[in-house]
Parts: C-alpha cells; structure tokens; sequence
C-alpha cells in the first residue's frame, strides 16, 4: 500500500537518543506517536488540551505538552521521554525523593512531573518552593495536594547542587 497515497507523511527525529523514521499521518499528535507508534506508554492523555501536564515529554530540551504538537512539527528535533531519562539516569534523585517523601498516589501525573521537575533542576540552582509550585502550576494531580510533590523536588534540586536534605 502506497502510504503517500493515503495521506502519511515522513518523519525523521530523535527519541530518547535513538534515530526514528516512520510514515504518519499529518494530523496524528506527538502524545499519540509515542504512545501507538513507539509504545513509550508513560507519555500519558490527560485532558488532550494542554491543561493538565500528563503528556509533557523534552523536546530539544524544553517541556512541551505533547498532545499539542503535531509529531511532523518535531521534523529533525530531539523528544525525551520519561522512559529515557530514567534510562539514562537522569530521574535517579528525583525518583528516590518522589518515594522518600510520598510525592506520588495514582501515578498518572507523575512522569509529566518529573519531566517538569527535571528541566527545573537542569537550570541550575535551587529552585526556592514558589519556583518549583510555579514550574509545576501546568501539572494537575488530584492525588496528592502538591506539597510533597514540592518537597521532593527541592530535596532532588538540593542534593543535585550538592547541598545537605534540610
């Protein structure tokens, strides 16, 4: 079958440092892409309208909600899923200090927050509690009333510019 003919479209990026190419459709989001095309399921659909930071994934560094971006759009950009960083070891203290402090209930919000957390903490510095409810603020989680999701990143932003917990 001839995909052109059908309306799909080639696609060429990087995901979680690896070269993907794939034919699409125009109009399929780079939430669904991950999700139906590369089964990288911990990108998840909240509310499919960028309200509430479940699908946040790094492209070329920056979150961005994916259920907003057409996968075309990222054409030759790097994406990096929650499944990456946990690969490479990026979430290692984010991950101990989301558990040490029961930052999480349900776990849907989670990977969007630690995406989110994770590009608070990669600028540098620690993120005083207003800082990090204001980065997290595009994050909804119904569980857990934010505050040890607030702690557990500022204990992870402390220990990665090697302060001692408070």
């Amino acid at each position: 079958m001839n995909m052109m003919a059908h309306g799909a479209v080639p696609l060429s990026l990087t995901v979680n440092g690896a070269a993907v190419s794939r034919m699409v459709a125009p109009r399929l989001t780079l939430a669904d892409f991950l999700r139906t095309e590369l089964e990288l399921t911990a990108t998840h659909l909240g509310c499919e309208m960028g309200a509430c930071g479940a699908c946040l994934v790094l492209l070329d560094g920056v979150p961005v909600h994916s259920c907003l971006v057409f996968a075309v759009q990222v054409e030759g950009q790097a994406v990096e899923t929650v499944e990456g960083l946990v690969a490479r070891g990026a979430l290692t203290r984010l991950q101990e200090a989301f558990h040490g402090r029961n930052a999480l209930q349900c776990g849907f919000c989670t990977p969007g927050m630690l995406v989110n957390a994770h590009a608070l903490i990669e600028r540098g510095g620690v993120p005083d509690r207003e800082e990090i409810r204001d980065a997290i603020s595009g994050n909804y989680c119904r569980c857990t009333g934010y505050e040890a999701i607030v702690d557990a990143i500022a204990l992870a932003a402390r220990a990665a510019n090697g302060e001692a917990a408070k």
